[in-house]
């Protein structure tokens, strides 16, 4: 995919792949391509890598440049994620804090907050974890019921669980949904974000190994946890209004890195498929080609998302991102379980052991994407959204 999107930022395109020539070298360009926003392998040596960035200004491009930030705009942003995708860096580790969490402080914290916490997310001096989703209440976050209880100090005490927290045991703190009304008839209007420390007695948190084996996901307990009342982004019981500023920072263009991962597996499906013989088999050839035609259509989607993100004068500005939004994230999890299922068949019977690659690459492709299907919300969720709102179909 040539990286001709964005010709006003040529020189910074440029800065950008000398950077990564000179510094993505020696263990970092042994770990090429190492680790994914929710895998922690070789976590060490990726905390290390995203130092490296931060040491020459290449986190928070487009943050102001008083918390740290470099006040680019989001063109140099768009090529910078590209032409990270395009060397295979290494996995960065903080994107809860990076990509989440930092903007919403931008857009909804205090001052204060922004003070305390931007430059140190910079840094990678502290790791953050996302407290969302609890046992009842994944898909439906209204439903939360971990309770904070205001005391005379002006001290938030929090109880409950939350789980799936993406690298939770890395965090140094947690932005944790509560509900800080009791009247559990208000559902979202009783929500707020509240900041949490987790060197504390009162948190305790427990690594979930996945079926690949990765720590990727943790449980949280909360039991008499304490933090006050100025680490509350936003209104008290205003924390609904956060978490869509949140998920808004979401864009599609983050599905480019996805794509040209996908591009990188299906390479080395076919040559696999070439090697072993598979290919002479019609109906893998035929996979083959359904498999390429998916990621092709991703690619189309990511230009047509960039486009849009680009254009100032377009005549529905942000269309094809919202319509990008709503479809993207159930195609790409779909389409990668089907690349799974075909990676297994054309390993064949050693894709049932662990081995050696590349047949160990291939079994873990089919096992991690099983589960793309559920995080982020649903297929079945993503299906809703698209009929109600890009077809208009009635509830």
């Amino acid at each position: 995919m040539d990286n001709d999107f964005a010709p006003n930022v040529a020189d910074f395109r440029e800065e950008v792949r000398t950077w990564f020539s000179e510094h993505l070298v020696g263990d970092f360009a042994a770990h090429r391509g190492i680790g994914s926003p929710t895998d922690d392998t070789a976590w060490d040596l990726r905390v290390e890598w995203e130092r490296e960035l931060s040491r020459d200004g290449w986190l928070g491009l487009t943050w102001p440049t008083r918390y740290g930030g470099r006040g680019l705009g989001l063109a140099e942003e768009i090529v910078f994620e590209y032409e990270y995708a395009r060397a295979a860096a290494p996995a960065r580790v903080s994107t809860q804090a990076l990509d989440l969490l930092g903007p919403t402080l931008i857009a909804c914290g205090t001052e204060e907050q922004r003070q305390r916490f931007l430059p140190k997310i910079l840094a990678v001096e502290e790791m953050w974890g996302q407290g969302w989703s609890e046992p009842g209440a994944g898909s439906d976050l209204a439903d939360v019921r971990t309770r904070a209880t205001l005391d005379a100090e002006n001290v938030w005490h929090v109880n409950g669980q939350k789980i799936w927290t993406t690298f939770g045991h890395n965090a140094d703190w947690l932005y944790v949904l509560c509900r800080t009304d009791p009247d559990l008839s208000l559902r979202h209007r009783g929500l707020s974000l509240l900041l949490i420390d987790v060197a504390q007695d009162g948190v305790e948190i427990r690594p979930i190994e996945n079926i690949v084996r990765s720590t990727e996901f943790s449980e949280c307990f909360f039991n008499d946890a304490q933090t006050p009342l100025d680490l509350t982004v936003g209104e008290v019981n205003g924390g609904w209004p956060v978490v869509i500023t949140t998920l808004g920072f979401e864009r599609g263009s983050a599905l480019m890195p996805i794509q040209l991962g996908m591009e990188r597996e299906y390479d080395a499906m076919l040559d696999l498929a070439r090697r072993g013989g598979a290919i002479d088999d019609p109906a893998i050839r035929r996979r083959l080609v359904d498999v390429y035609i998916g990621v092709k259509l991703m690619r189309a989607t990511n230009l047509r998302v960039v486009a849009d993100l680009l254009d100032d004068e377009a005549p529905q500005p942000g269309a094809a991102t919202a319509a990008a939004s709503v479809t993207t994230k159930l195609f790409a999890s779909t389409h990668h379980q089907r690349m799974g299922e075909l990676a297994m068949d054309i390993v064949g019977a050693e894709s049932l052991f662990e081995g050696t690659e590349p047949a160990a690459g291939m079994r873990k492709l089919f096992l991690s994407s099983r589960a793309e299907t559920i995080y982020g919300g649903t297929a079945e969720i993503q299906r809703n959204i698209a009929s109600e709102r890009l077809l208009g179909l009635p509830r």
